[in-house]
């Protein structure tokens, strides 16, 4: 349907003869984008002329010595322990199997071995703008169980017409973070791709709390196609993802956060939210014990403080991000 109306668009400018008598060809492409744009609702379509353009062929994997390789590491993602034991994790670029089998040794030492003693985690997606799709099943799986797996994501190519299904991986370097420490994500406008894919599957998992802004609603793939015997390219999205548990996407619209907040303040608002759910435990059992001790009639009481205690052990009260969400829980 989408792709009709692109169709019907280039079709009208072609016998547009405003359009056709723009000199500049750049200028033509821009024009172009937009009418795509505007007839699809889909901004990731863009026009381009480029005379000088040639594909990239995707290098191989060059044999990097472990010391540069930890320098990449170090560069591409920040780590701390920030105060109140809450890891912090700064990832701009998530990086696919064949990269994570190579400099897994090193992510255990640099990175991982230091967050996972933390009893909360900020994973920070605020500039994460690139990624590979296999890396999607790496994250995800440490922040879930080892059983049962869990079917993750589908992606549809349309190039190949085949769909593959991601599923959470039963072996992983290192130990997992595991299900019971709160996780938050922060996303700004700029998040992109493969990283709006991994804080959706979380999201609707029940997994990570999101924090901040809505992410880009990118794509997990596009292809640059060449337009006729001409220089003007087409960069259209070629393949989608659908998540088994709401069967929508966040392409196009991006992932909406649980929590909205400017980019900028995320990191405070997450820290906040991470010491309210630590406090949970001690607040929810005082008002069980004040109920079972104070309520009028005994027996009800006695059960209203044992299905409070029930729902703090269950992890029930972890998705809590304010205080009037508790309040209104409660």
């Amino acid at each position: 349907e989408r792709l009709t109306g692109m169709e019907e668009t280039i079709d009208a400018a072609s016998s547009n003869t405003e359009i056709l008598s723009i000199p500049d060809p750049a200028t033509l492409a821009s024009v172009l984008t937009e009418g795509v744009k505007n007839t699809i609702g889909d901004s990731r379509v863009k026009v381009t002329y480029e005379p000088e353009y040639v594909p990239a062929v995707p290098p191989a994997m060059p044999d990097i010595p472990p010391e540069q390789l930890a320098g990449i590491i170090k560069a591409t993602v920040k780590v701390e322990v920030l105060d109140g034991n809450i890891g912090y994790l700064k990832i701009q670029h998530i990086i696919g199997e064949e990269m994570a089998q190579k400099v897994g040794p090193l992510l255990l030492e640099y990175i991982w071995d230091k967050v996972h003693p933390t009893s909360a985690m900020i994973l920070d997606f605020r500039s994460a703008v690139s990624g590979e799709l296999s890396g999607i099943p790496y994250i995800v799986s440490y922040y879930t169980d080892p059983e049962p797996l869990i079917h993750i994501d589908s992606v549809y190519d349309r190039p190949s017409d085949i769909t593959t299904e991601l599923w959470s991986m039963p072996t992983l370097l290192g130990k997992r973070y595991g299900t019971s420490k709160p996780l938050v994500i922060l996303t700004s406008k700029n998040t992109l791709g493969v990283a709006e894919d991994v804080a959706y599957c979380l999201k609707n998992l029940k997994r990570a709390t999101i924090v901040g802004e809505n992410t880009a609603g990118g794509t997990v793939k596009t292809n640059k196609i060449k337009v006729g015997d001409t220089d003007f390219y087409v960069t259209v999205p070629v393949a989608k993802s659908i998540n088994p548990v709401t069967g929508k996407s966040w392409e196009v619209y991006g992932v909406a956060p649980d929590v909205e907040v400017d980019a900028e303040y995320s990191l405070d608002t997450a820290i906040a939210i991470i010491q309210l759910r630590a406090e949970l435990p001690d607040l929810v059992q005082a008002a069980a014990t004040l109920i079972a001790d104070n309520y009028a009639f005994p027996s009800i009481g006695a059960d209203l403080a044992e299905k409070l205690e029930a729902a703090v052990a269950s992890g029930e009260y972890n998705v809590m991000s304010t205080k009037d969400t508790l309040k209104a829980k409660l």
